[in-house]
């Protein structure tokens, strides 16, 4: 549905893009993870045309689509209520259909019929985020993008926008969600894009990320007790790069990069059956989207991209 290709931007001589790739398929929610200041609402705001690129490509597989978008904070005319707002949305996008009818249905959508007839300016800030979505929505966009919707929200406020957008989700509709609630984009995208340094270093669907990135490799295993020879036997198995111990974590043992998943789990299997010992706990460490999200925007696992 969108493609970008080598997309730069500077603003006075400062590079914000430095070749940005992204790839988007009709239906995905797609999660643009970044810190502050990295270039994702520069990188909307092309996509809206909202601001030009300076070099790059910008293609949709349809021409002139209809995009929705929803900035960080909404600017809402708080003296209208939902309806009038509403509507006044469907007059601005020269909506076609019926626009009471429209306006009836988007209300629904986000969950803002109850109070569709209250001022604006009474609105808690969940609601203004909901009523945000409703106008993105209103014109069936092909992509909705969403900036930060639930930022500076409480759990309440939060979790009523996330139940909107895992509609929107379930419905089939092709979002890009910009926010640094990693739980948020695991809770209701597919896909996963994380922006560091003015270039995509990590961009696929969530699953197929994880696993990139899993430390098949690295074992942990939690005793009920931790007596000197059983961590000394474990620290000596030679199939193994690096062993940490705490009390806490239990024994964590990195395995030589040729030495397979298997090959250590049956490792430590022997060695404690030998050691008359049962675990309490074994298991691999699996990287979660914030340790990868971490790691990549501090330095500290490299890609492709950073090296």
């Amino acid at each position: 549905m969108l493609k970008i290709k080598s997309l730069t931007k500077s603003y006075k001589g400062f590079p914000v893009l430095k070749g940005l790739n992204m790839s988007l398929e009709k239906g995905d929610v797609y999660g643009f993870l970044g810190k502050n200041g990295c270039g994702k609402t520069t990188t909307m705001n092309i996509i809206c045309n909202i601001i030009a690129k300076d070099e790059g490509e910008v293609n949709f597989a349809e021409a002139n689509p209809k995009i929705g978008y929803l900035p960080e904070t909404p600017a809402l005319y708080g003296y209208m209520n939902a309806v009038e707002y509403l509507d006044f949305i469907g007059a601005c996008c020269r909506y076609e259909g019926d626009i009471q009818a429209r306006t009836a249905e988007v209300l629904e959508i986000t969950g803002m019929k109850d109070g569709a007839n209250r001022l604006i300016k009474g609105y808690s800030r969940g609601m203004n985020q909901r009523i945000g979505i409703a106008a993105a929505l209103y014109a069936h966009p092909e992509l909705i993008i969403l900036d930060e919707p639930t930022s500076a929200l409480d759990p309440a406020g939060r979790a009523e926008v996330m139940e909107v957008i895992r509609r929107l989700a379930d419905g089939g509709a092709t979002i890009i969600l910009c926010t640094h609630i990693l739980a948020d984009v695991e809770r209701v995208a597919n896909k996963v894009g994380i922006l560091n340094e003015g270039v995509m270093q990590v961009e696929g669907l969530i699953g197929d990320v994880k696993k990139q990135f899993d430390q098949n490799n690295v074992i942990r295993i939690a005793l009920h007790e931790y007596p000197t020879d059983t961590v000394n036997a474990l620290r000596a198995i030679n199939l193994a790069e690096r062993h940490d111990f705490s009390p806490a974590e239990g024994i964590t043992i990195a395995a030589k990069a040729e030495v397979t998943e298997k090959e250590l789990y049956n490792k430590v299997i022997l060695t404690l059956a030998d050691l008359n010992t049962v675990p309490e706990k074994i298991e691999f460490k699996r990287q979660s989207l914030e340790d990868i999200y971490i790691g990549i925007t501090t330095g500290y696992i490299k890609t492709m991209q950073n090296g």
